[in-house]
This record gives C-alpha cells, sequence and structure tokens, in this order.
C-alpha cells in the first residue's frame, strides 16, 4: 500500500513538471534541421507587404526561423510544365505567388509556422494538362522543416516529349492515396481501441479521449524537441505520462463520479467540459504553431512512397495493436475486461474487481492514445493544441462503424475510415473527404445498426 500511494506521488509530480516546464518552454524553437539541396530557381511574384511571413524565392535553404514550402509540376510523360502560378495563402493575411520555372519547381519561404492553403491556380496550366486532385488544400508548415507540396497532373502539353524519368498516372496517384489510408487507419485504431474498451466496460462516450491524442504529440516535442532528449526515451516517458494521466483520471474524476451513480449523460457532459478546459490549457501552455517532435527532413521512399517516418509508425503500430489483442484473448486480465465489457453485474457477481479493470482500461486507453500523438506528429509534420479535436470525429465514426464497445470492431472501422478519407481525397476538396467517411457510417449502419463486430440487441 505504501508503494502504491509512493508510486501515485511520483506520477503525480512527474505531470506536474511536464505541465511547468510546457509552460516556460512552449515559446523554444526547434533543433535546427539540415538544409535540403538546392532547387531550380523560379520565377517569383511576391505580394506586397506580405513578404516578411511568406514570399516566392528562387531558392530556400532551411534554418531554425525558416521554413521551405517546395514542389514541382509534372506532365504524364514526366516533363516539368512552365508558367503555372502556384498561391500560397496564411490565415494571418499573408499571402505569395509564384511561377513554375521550365523544370516545373516552385519554392516559397515561410517566415512563421501554422496551417496555410496552398492553391494551383489552374487558369494558367497549358492546353491538354488538368490536375488530378484537388487544386486547393491545406498543408502544416513547422519552421525549421521542408514541407513538400506536389500537385498530381494528368495530360501533356504541346512539345512534350517521352522521358526516362518517373511519369504521374492515375493507379500511381491512387495506390499512394491507399498507402496513407492504410497508415492513417492504423494510427486511429490506437486511440480508437481505447475509445472503444471505456464505452464497453463503462458506457461513456469520452469526448475527451481527442485531447489524450493531443497531449502524447506534446509531451513527445517537448521532451524531444525543446529538452533535446532522446527520441526513444521521449517517446517511453511521454507514453508512461499518458497512460499515468488516464489512472489519475479514473481515480479522482470518473471513480468517484461513478460511486455517486452519475448517469452516462451527465457523465459526457463532464467529458465535453474537460475536453474544452484541455484544448485551452494546451494553446495557454504551447501557443498555437504547430510542433515538430522531430526536425529531419525525410522523403518519400519504398513500395510504398511513404517516408521512412511513416513506415517506422506503421510497424510500431502493428506491433502495439498485436500485441492488444494478445493481451485481451490469451491473458487473465484480457477475459477479465472482456467479461466486464459483456456484463458488468455478471462479472462482478463472479469476483472480479471492476474497478480494478475499469482504472487498468483507463490507463492503457491513455497509454495508446498519448502513442498515436506521438506517431501522428512524427508522420504528418507536428501537432498542434486542436489536432485532437480534428481527430475525434474520426475515432467516434470508426468506433461506431466498427461496433461499440468492440476492440477488434475499432481496428476495422478505423482501417476503413482511413481509406476512405484518403482515398476520397482524390476528387473531393479540404474537409469535405471526412463527410464521405461519415456517409460510409451512415450506410451501414442503417443495415446493420450495432456495427460490423457489435452484437444486435434487444429493446424494451
Amino acid at each position: 500500500m505504501r508503494s502504491l500511494t509512493t508510486l501515485r506521488r511520483v506520477l503525480l509530480g512527474s505531470a506536474t513538471v511536464a505541465a511547468v516546464l510546457a509552460g516556460a518552454l512552449a515559446g523554444a524553437a526547434p533543433a535546427t534541421a539540415a538544409s535540403p539541396s538546392p532547387s531550380p530557381s523560379v520565377t517569383a511574384v511576391p505580394t506586397a507587404g506580405t513578404t516578411t511571413v511568406v514570399q516566392a524565392t528562387a531558392d530556400c535553404a532551411v534554418t531554425p526561423r525558416i521554413a521551405c514550402v517546395r514542389g514541382a509540376l509534372r506532365d504524364d510523360n514526366g516533363n516539368g510544365v512552365k508558367g503555372v502560378t502556384i498561391r500560397l495563402d496564411g490565415a494571418s493575411g499573408a499571402t505569395a505567388s509564384a511561377v513554375s520555372n521550365a523544370a516545373g519547381a516552385f519554392v516559397f519561404t515561410v517566415t512563421k509556422g501554422g496551417t496555410y492553403r496552398i492553391t494551383l491556380v489552374t487558369s494558367t496550366l497549358p492546353k491538354g494538362i488538368k490536375p488530378l486532385a484537388a487544386a486547393s488544400r491545406p498543408i502544416p508548415v513547422t519552421l525549421g522543416q521542408l514541407q513538400p507540396a506536389a500537385f498530381a497532373l494528368k495530360g501533356t502539353f504541346k512539345g512534350s516529349q517521352t522521358t526516362s524519368g518517373p511519369s504521374t498516372s492515375e493507379l500511381h496517384l491512387v495506390l499512394d492515396q491507399i498507402s496513407g489510408g492504410l497508415l492513417l487507419g492504423l494510427l486511429l485504431a490506437l486511440a480508437s481501441i481505447g475509445l472503444s474498451l471505456i464505452y464497453g466496460t463503462t458506457g461513456l462516450s469520452n469526448f475527451a479521449h481527442g485531447e489524450q491524442v493531443t497531449l502524447g504529440g506534446l509531451l513527445a516535442w517537448l521532451f524531444a524537441v525543446v529538452l533535446g532528449w532522446n527520441f526513444l526515451l521521449a517517446c517511453v516517458v511521454t507514453v508512461l505520462l499518458c497512460a499515468a494521466s488516464g489512472y489519475l483520471q479514473d481515480r479522482f474524476i470518473w471513480g468517484p463520479l461513478r460511486r455517486r451513480h452519475l448517469g452516462l449523460t451527465q457523465l459526457m457532459v463532464v467529458t465535453i467540459g474537460l475536453s474544452l478546459a484541455l484544448e485551452y490549457v494546451f494553446q495557454y501552455f504551447a501557443g498555437a504553431q504547430v510542433h515538430p517532435v522531430t526536425t529531419s527532413i525525410q522523403i518519400n521512399t519504398g513500395p510504398l512512397d511513404l517516408t521512412p517516418n511513416a513506415y517506422l509508425a506503421m510497424l510500431i503500430s502493428i506491433v502495439v495493436l498485436v500485441a492488444v489483442g494478445l493481451l485481451l484473448q490469451r491473458t487473465r486480465i484480457g477475459r477479465a475486461t472482456r467479461a466486464v465489457s459483456d456484463n458488468r453485474p455478471l462479472a462482478a457477481a463472479s469476483g472480479i474487481d471492476v474497478d480494478r479493470i475499469i482504472r487498468l482500461v483507463w490507463t492503457v486507453s491513455m497509454g495508446l492514445s498519448g502513442l498515436a500523438g506521438i506517431l501522428y506528429a512524427l508522420v504528418y509534420g507536428g501537432i498542434n493544441w486542436s489536432t485532437g479535436q480534428a481527430v475525434l470525429l474520426l475515432l467516434f465514426a470508426a468506433t461506431t462503424l466498427g461496433g461499440l464497445g468492440t476492440a477488434f470492431g475499432a481496428l476495422i472501422g478505423s482501417l476503413i475510415i482511413g481509406l476512405v478519407v484518403q482515398v476520397s481525397s482524390l476528387f473531393l476538396s479540404g474537409d469535405m473527404r471526412y463527410a464521405t467517411a461519415l456517409i460510409i457510417l451512415i450506410l451501414v449502419l442503417l443495415v446493420r445498426p450495432q456495427g460490423i463486430l457489435g452484437r444486435r440487441e434487444r429493446v424494451g
């Protein structure tokens, strides 16, 4: 009992120290990244009054205070498409335009991080060339990093010649989106399995679950970038702190509320309030900018045309998901968890410590969500205070589609949602692609209300 009390004090102290360090160092700049190789020069068309934030340049060198947005336009023969206007717009009104050179290259220099919108002005495309996907999309820009900004084009222009270089095809683009969908689905699965287990054991829909994803990413940024820790050590400490936060939440919030027999509606309202409170705490301490967990610049490689970090994230996700599945199927604690999820009163009558199992579920679920936040920030360039809010809808869609309360259903639902969201970006622009995931969810629930792996229940 004394050792348990000591452990709780250590966890509380660690969480407090992490919060204080985040507040003190939120404004710190990320570590210096290596400068990329020079690109072909471009014809720049700067916009007056905004060049201090974003400007089109002939070349760009990455520094701790400068980010580079770079891309190239090529036709089906692999030839550069010249004379096309590309515009980069920031939320603060900063904007600049670049014109692609003979190699199809364009470069922007950015001095303020955040989410920008890059737009291909289709009216400037040569005759015979058209975009394969959306001509305008948001991109995260992080100081000290290179941000690729490619546009997939279809067709050839007059005078284009067949070359031995790489060409863009519809099949290749579809395969790229499928691989990106698998990656997104695996990352969603890490968080949605915990969300589904919490619902299965308590009946609670946790609207603050997305903020655990944000917490994982921000703590990894604090330890790995701001404090300069070894990345693996930073990840381990982050996952442990996130798991500790789940234990403390159930110990001091959800456990006492359950013993007071609060209804699920009241508990759900508490999770909504906790979500809003955590969002503003994150914004207060970490600011509104995007924070990277690594400053390395990588290019796509391998058969799936993903970055090495993306392959690593997929591998870690698969290993962890397999381990969770084995834990639920082959261990005594896993069988007890499934028993509580199936019938909590019967599990309690059979001698299972229900409160202990629920507390364990909260601890493991929050740890998995923290790991998902680390990998999300590693793959997608960084994380900010509102990332959890952005992925929460996808998490709920995945758990509902797979079957509420079923861990394996959450995995299947996450993979489906990830694939649908990514592939639909071929013909939908911006956040409209998320609507396709909800349409699929509605259609499946009309046919099978309990979800793919959920059990049919009698009402009344």
